[in-house]
This record gives structure tokens, sequence and C-alpha cells, in this order.
């Protein structure tokens, strides 16, 4: 990472999962990125690269996401006092686009669709000065959210580190630290719910893979086809892709509010099934570590709806 920027970013703690710890036999640690100012882990990586680009002389960012992406640009917008704009899909809820406003930057609605909202994010960043944002897809965001293996690194010992998968940013940045820090032997379990599962497509198909539509309620996962350089890492490091259902995504949230008192997003309760379904592929596992990569579009009254689905 580049040296003589104060990250936009915070260290976050590494706690012990106590009762599940004792439920598997194991001891599960959880790496607490929702506890970010951004609400996930979302503002490690876009964050370095919004700093570099300014930087770079960059004055207006843009960035298209409907969700932790777009709130982490806000944040570091605001932080480097540069103007940011977001645009959101039309789908984006009421809730989350207000939590955009609120920070004091531009909020756009353009597209049905992100496709369509990206088009016109990469139209705007022709603009003179203008630096286009990606949600996932760029060096500096692995880069990023690569220092959350060099916090974890420091706090505790793990053999497995298990993570979410959307577009592959979190991903990108996992295996990056792991390399950088010595650790090219500690596999990676990749998780995604069933309806957004891009890059386990990509690993079934041995090719890129894009999804005809994504049709889980985990919408933070929701890129119909992830990003070249996260399904090219199954080459260079041993990453296992699982997939779990929306089900057992939401049940995972609702245990993990009782037990730690926190809520995440499906998309992070994903990464957390594998745990509390005990699955198969961590039973060789003795110190599995989780990304709690948390998540702005989450309330109770949307856990319970969840739920009832």
């Amino acid at each position: 990472m580049q040296t003589g920027m104060q990250p936009l970013h915070i260290s976050t703690p590494l706690l012990a999962h106590r009762p599940l710890s004792s439920e598997l036999g194991k001891s599960v640690w959880l790496k607490m990125d929702n506890n970010q100012p951004s609400g996930s882990f979302k503002l490690r990586g876009i964050g370095l690269l919004c700093q570099r680009a300014v930087a770079n002389g960059a004055r207006h960012l843009i960035c298209p996401s409907g969700g932790n992406a777009g709130f982490a640009a806000a944040i570091a917008g605001a932080a480097l006092a540069v103007k940011t704009t977001i645009l959101v899909p039309e789908a984006t809820q009421e809730s989350v686009r207000a939590a955009i406003r609120a920070i004091g930057v531009e909020l756009i609605v353009s597209g049905a669709q992100w496709d369509e909202t990206n088009q016109a994010a990469l139209q705007m960043s022709q603009l003179d000065g203008a630096v286009y944002i990606p949600p996932f897809d760029h060096p500096d965001i692995w880069d990023g959210n690569a220092t959350l293996i060099d916090e974890a690194v420091q706090q505790a010992e793990f053999d497995v580190v298990i993570c979410s998968v959307g577009g592959g940013g979190l991903l990108s940045g996992v295996v990056q630290g792991l390399q950088r820090n010595g650790l090219s032997t500690v596999p990676v379990i990749a998780v995604e719910t069933e309806g957004a599962a891009s890059f386990h497509a990509a690993v079934q198909a041995g090719e890129l893979v894009t999804l005809p539509a994504i049709t889980s309620i985990a919408t933070t996962l929701a890129a119909r086809r992830v990003a070249k350089h996260a399904f090219e890492l199954t080459r260079s490091h041993v990453i296992h892709s699982v997939t779990v259902s929306d089900k057992q995504a939401v049940d995972a949230c609702w245990r993990f509010a009782d037990d730690m008192h926190t809520l995440v997003e499906p998309a992070c309760g994903a990464a957390l099934a594998v745990a509390y379904q005990n699955l198969p592929v961590l039973h060789e596992f003795h110190r599995p570590l989780i990304i709690v990569c948390g998540g702005i579009g989450v309330d109770m009254a949307k856990l319970a709806a969840w739920r009832s689905l």
C-alpha cells in the first residue's frame, strides 16, 4: 500500500465467536469490518482508490453503486473535500439513497439496472478532472482491501479465511493480503448466495460467465460477472468456491444478531452461514477467520421480512 497517506479506514477488532467455537470445536475468529465508518469493508479499497485519484489531480469522483461501494465513495469524497457524484439504479432502496445524500454528496438516480447506471457513470467520467470509481474492479481497491489481512495477521492465528464474493474486490484483496504476509498456503473459502453466484459459475465453467439475471435477495452480491482478476486468482491460490441459499444466509444474519448483537446484510450472512451450517468445506480447518463485511442495507424490519420469505 502507498505510504505517506493517512488511511480513511480504521483498524477493526478481531473477536472470538465463542458460541460457534464451542459448538464446532474450533477457534472461530471474526474480523469485524462492519465497524468501518462506511458500515462495510468497502472503505478500505474505495478509500485508497479515491485518495490516490485525488493525489493524482482528480477534482470530481464518480461512482456507480446502489449500495455499499457508493456509500464508501461518498464518505471518501467528503473526507477528501472533493466533488463526488454517486449514481444509483432506480431499484436502490430509498433508505440507502437517503443515507448517501446525508453525507452531503450529489446523488443521481439513473437507469433501471446497474449496467445502465454504470454506462451513465462512464459517460460522466469523461468530464475534465473527473475520475471513475468502480465498485470492485481496480488494483487500488484490492490493495486497500488487503489491509484487512495486514491487520488480522497481527491479531490472531488462522488457517483459512472465509469471505463473501460479489464482484470479487474483497476476495482479490484477501488473497493479496495473504500473499504479501507470507501466508500463500492459507486457503480462502469464497461464498456466494445461489442466484448471485457469478464466481462459482466461472469456476465451474473454467471461464468467466455472465449470469442472465440476479435472483438472490443478497443484492450487494449482485455482480452478474465477477472481476477477471478474482477468477484468475484460482490458478495461483487455493480458493474453495461454495454457495449457500438465501435462507441459510438470512438465518446466519439472525443468529449473528442474537450471538454478537450486530446486524449484517445477507451478503455478509453468506460467509457466516459456512460456520453456522458447519458445511463440509470447513471440516478440515481448526481456526477459521470469517470476514464480517457488514453492509448498510439492513435493519430489523428488513431482516424480519427476509426471514419470512
